[in-house]
C-alpha cells in the first residue's frame, strides 16, 4: 500500500505538503495541489482514517438516530437509512446507525467521545425530551421529523398535514361525502410521534373546509384489530364511502377485511394511502397513494447536515410537498340508495 511519502517523492514534495493539500489547513498552489492530487491518484493512495481524523480534528461520520420502537414500519425506515449512507459517501462520510433508546445520554455519548462530527435524528416526538440537550450539543445537527416547538433546530420531514388534507380532497373531488383515517397503531400517537399527528391534523382540517363527514381511529396491525376497526367505523358512519390508511402494515388486512364484509375496492369504498410507492404498486388493486420520499428525505438531511459542517447557513424548517398518485384502488362515491 502507498504511503504519504510515496505520494511526496511522485509528487516532488514534502510529506508534509501532501498532509496540507488533505487536511485544507495551509494554502497550497493550485499547480502543487495538481500534482500532489494526481500522484494520489496514480498510487491509490488511501489517508489512514485515524491519522486523517487527527489532522482535520473530523471523525467524518454522521451519527443516524433511529430508536426501534414497536409501531413503527421498519422497511420504510430501512429506506431512510439506505438514504442517508449513500449520501454520506458522497461527502466522504461513514454512518454510524444507532438505534437504542438512549435518550440525552446517547446523544451526549456520541458529543463527548467525538465519534461522529454531526448528527441526524429520527423518530422525533412532539415534546421530544432529547431537543433541549441537542440545541446545546455544539455538533450540527438535522432532525428528520417536527416537534411542537423546532426553534434552534434544522428540521426536514414529508409535510404530512398536507399529505393528509391531500388525501382527503383527493376523496372530495370525487363525490365522497364521509371519509375516515386509519392512522397508526395507539403507541404512536400515546408518543406523540409528530407525523401520525400531523397527518391527522391535516385529515381533520380537511374534513371541516370541504364539509365533509368523518373520524380519525388507530388501529393496530392485526387481522382481529383491522377487522375490529372496520366494522366500528362502518356502525359509526353507515355511509361511509372513503378511507385513508396511514399504517402501511395494516393495508393488506383492510383489503381483505373489506373483501370479507362484501365491499369492493374500489366500487363500494375508495382507498389512498399514505406510504411506501413501491408497497402501492404490489397491492392488488393498485393503491392511490402518498408516497414517503425517503430517497430525497435522507439525502437533503445529509446535505444540510454537510453544509452546517461547512459553516453555511441552512434554513431552519424544510417540508417536502406531498405528491399524490392515482391509482386503481380510489374512484367516484359509489350512490346510496
Amino acid at each position: 500500500m502507498a504511503t504519504i511519502g510515496d505520494v511526496a517523492r511522485q509528487a516532488g514534495v514534502s510529506p508534509s505538503t501532501v498532509s496540507y493539500v488533505l487536511s485544507g489547513k495551509r494554502t497550497i498552489s493550485e499547480e502543487t495541489r495538481q500534482r500532489v492530487l494526481a500522484a494520489i491518484e496514480v498510487l491509490g493512495y488511501h489517508p489512514h482514517a485515524g491519522a486523517r481524523a487527527l489532522a482535520s480534528n473530523r471523525s467524518n461520520v454522521i451519527a443516524l438516530i433511529m430508536p426501534l420502537y414497536t409501531g413503527l414500519y421498519v422497511p420504510i425506515l430501512m429506506q431512510f437509512v439506505i438514504s442517508v449512507v449513500t449520501a454520506a459517501r458522497r461527502f466522504d462520510h461513514d454512518v454510524l446507525l444507532l438505534t437504542q433508546d438512549e435518550g440525552e445520554k446517547g446523544l451526549e455519548r456520541v458529543a463527548a467521545s467525538s465519534l461522529a462530527d454531526g448528527l441526524i435524528v429520527m423518530d422525533i416526538e412532539e415534546r421530544d425530551p432529547r431537543l433541549p440537550r441537542l440545541r446545546t450539543l455544539g455538533r450540527p445537527s438535522v432532525l428528520i421529523g417536527f416537534p411542537a416547538d423546532g426553534s434552534g433546530l434544522t428540521c426536514i420531514d414529508l409535510d404530512f398535514a398536507a399529505a393528509g388534507a391531500a388525501c382527503v380532497d383527493h376523496l372530495a373531488d370525487l363525490g365522497h361525502r364521509c371519509v375516515a383515517l386509519i392512522g397508526s397503531p395507539p403507541e404512536v400517537y400515546e408518543r406523540e410521534l409528530g407525523f401520525a399527528r400531523r397527518t391527522a391534523a391535516g385529515f381533520d382540517e380537511a374534513l371541516r373546509r370541504r364539509g365533509l363527514t368523518g373520524s380519525t381511529v388507530p388501529c393496530e396491525p392485526s387481522p382481529d384489530a383491522v377487522q375490529a376497526t372496520l366494522e366500528t367505523l362502518l356502525a359509526r358512519h353507515p355511509d361511509l364511502t372513503g378511507v385513508v390508511v396511514h399504517n402501511e402494515p395494516a393495508v393488506p388486512l383492510l383489503l381483505d377485511a373489506f373483501a370479507a364484509l362484501g365491499r369492493a375496492v374500489p366500487r363500494d369504498v375508495s382507498v389512498v394511502t399514505i406510504g411506501p410507492d413501491d408497497l402501492a404498486e404490489r397491492s392488488k388493486p393498485r393503491l392511490t397513494s402518498v408516497g414517503i420520499p425517503a430517497e430525497e428525505i435522507g439525502r437533503r438531511a445529509v446535505e444540510l447536515v454537510a453544509a452546517k459542517l461547512d459553516g453555511r447557513a441552512v434554513p431552519g424548517a424544510t417540508l417536502v410537498p406531498p405528491v399524490l398518485t392515482a391509482r386503481d384502488s380510489a374512484g367516484p362515491a359509489a350512490a346510496r340508495g
